[in-house]
């Protein structure tokens, strides 16, 4: 199979109008339900609202066309908003379009060399972590414009953030307070009405109409941020040269993590809801040329939407054209309604948001981790308190680490090295028991991985043997895998019971990757074939023949 091949191919040989007016229907929902969260979306991360939609449009387009997955929407996420704000305030909007194309170039490296089926493999505990702090965040977020407080510009740090809250707490406006409250009440309760048309839209409808005809005091895109555009900016390569990318590589790559996870996740989520199967590496391609072209644009970074794919499925998008569709819908929405996008209450907005940071929680999942084993909750809590007070870079590299170590810990203590006595039930009837065994022989036995952490439990228990017998059996059958560190731990035991005139056996070698490791050592050769037996009763006629001097 090869490494890119885009699933529109595969759907649009045998399409038919039937599919296609399903398509044409789920598309243009999810383009309305889009347009609010990409101005949301835009907004909470620190930049211009109509950045939000020119990513929908521009990355929501490739990510369908291109893409691995038959359903995926593509499209700016709550899951970017942390790391964006953060490059914004601190390289501003170049600096976010520059790190967003080099996190372009990073996935489309992933997709290239085949890394789709890697990433599905970071830990749980991890994801839920930092997901649930950058929920906790978007939340903090929010409470000025949901409560209308009257307070400058709202501190970065997360404590801070709080303390000048509650500094300001006596000035809640009720204007913008009412109509978050509304927002909050409309998502929630008209889903029982319909699906067709989803409550943020049509909270945006009427709060924007009662601020337009009663003349509400309240903020508003437009008083803020002023006139949205209605067409799409000229595209520009950003200029990259060695200083910008050396400042910039970390929150790229963070930018690159996160899409990648966000987008495959959405992916595998889609083909449990829709039975098919996406093709991870076709993905990570596609949502590396569509954040490219998302810079490109001056649009921010994009990934696949878990929200917006649903209701993809749930509307009945079955192929790409869906997903293009809902690009093209918010293309025409742009340029013939966006300029009276700037009329929508920050308020409302504020509203969508605390919904997007309670979906994105995970409460019960987090609950749930909290409540297992001791490592997990650890990595979670880990990631957890830096993503909500550090920076969300530091919570991925570090719970990554801890996770690393913690799993490493796990694996050492399922790695035992016993002196063994006990023979198999499968050993030949004629070969001696525990209580025959021959003077000048013992038996050690290797249970489990024979990597770096436990390759110092078997160095540290040979070194307890002051008096090595003359022959030193080791029973390798439940070694699974070896790495470098347990080659040199097995040279160093070898070479020292050389010094001391012993000889070391290595029997029932039964795994392909030890026996292939200790063969580019050359470790075989310098025990000597003959003392490496495929069989426990071999080892002790061999150790036999080395008492006799043969």
């Amino acid at each position: 199979m090869s490494m890119f091949r885009p699933k529109i191919i595969d759907t649009l040989k045998n399409y038919t109008k039937a599919q296609f007016y399903k398509d044409a229907v789920a598309g243009v929902i999810v383009g309305i339900v889009a347009l609010p969260l990409a101005i949301a979306f835009a907004i909470a991360s620190g930049v211009s609202p109509e950045k939000g939609i020119f990513t929908a449009i521009v990355a929501g387009f490739i990510v369908s066309a291109l893409g691995g997955s038959r359903v995926q929407i593509g499209g700016p996420t709550g899951a970017f908003i942390v790391v964006v704000y953060g490059i914004v305030q601190q390289f501003g909007i170049n600096g976010l379009i520059v790190a967003t194309f080099i996190a372009g170039v990073l996935l489309t490296i992933m997709g290239i060399t085949r890394l789709g089926s890697v990433i599905k493999f970071i830990p749980y505990p991890l994801i839920v972590g930092f997901t649930t702090g950058i929920a906790v965040i978007i939340f903090s977020s929010q409470v000025k414009d949901f409560l209308g407080l009257k307070m400058g510009s709202v501190p970065a740090d997360f404590t801070s953030k709080w303390l000048a809250y509650g500094h300001h707490f006596n000035s809640i406006n009720f204007y913008p307070a009412a109509i978050a409250a509304f927002t909050l009440l409309m998502i929630l309760w008209w889903p029982r009405v319909t699906h067709k048309i989803p409550g943020s839209l049509l909270a945006i409808v009427i709060t924007t109409l009662a601020v337009r005809f009663f003349h509400l005091p309240v903020e508003t895109i437009g008083s803020r941020f002023g006139a949205i555009s209605s067409s799409l900016p000229h595209p520009v390569i950003p200029h990259i040269n060695f200083a910008v990318l050396q400042q910039l590589i970390r929150p790229a790559f963070t930018i690159a993590m996160l899409g990648s996870i966000e987008s495959l996740l959405s992916a595998v989520v889609a083909d449990g809801m829709t039975g098919g199967n996406h093709r991870s590496n076709t993905e990570l391609i596609a949502q590396g040329i569509a954040n490219m072209c998302s810079a490109i644009f001056g649009g921010i970074p994009a990934t696949g939407a878990i929200a917006r794919t649903a209701t993809n499925i749930k509307n009945g998008g079955r192929t790409p054209v869906a997903g293009i569709i809902h690009a093209i819908t918010l293309l025409i929405i742009m340029l013939f309604v966006g300029q009276w996008a700037a009329l929508i209450p920050m308020a409302t907005l504020g509203g969508i948001l605390v919904i997007v940071a309670w979906n994105m929680s995970e409460v019960n999942s987090f609950l749930f981790v909290l409540k297992g084993s001791k490592s997990d909750a650890t990595v979670l809590l880990a990631t957890f308190f830096l993503t909500v007070f550090v920076d969300l870079t530091v919570a991925i590299e570090i719970g990554m680490i801890l996770a690393a170590f913690l799993f490493m810990r796990k694996m050492m203590q399922t790695s035992s090295v016993q002196q063994a006595s006990p023979l198999p039930e499968d050993t030949a009837d004629d070969a001696p028991d525990a209580d025959t065994l021959p003077d000048g022989v013992d038996v050690f036995e290797i249970n489990g991985p024979l990597f770096f952490g436990a390759a110092y439990k078997f160095r540290d228990t040979m070194k307890l043997i002051e008096n090595p017998a003359r022959v030193l059996i080791i029973r390798m059958d439940h070694v699974p895998v070896i790495d470098a560190t347990g080659i040199r731990v097995l040279k160093d035991v070898h070479d020292e019971l050389n010094k001391k005139g012993s000889k070391m056996i290595l029997s029932e070698i039964s795994s392909d990757q030890v026996t292939e490791e200790l063969q580019k050592a050359r470790l075989l050769f310098r025990i000597g074939k003959g003392n490496v037996t495929p069989s426990f009763e071999t080892a002790l006629k061999r150790a036999n023949e080395i008492l006799e001097g043969k």
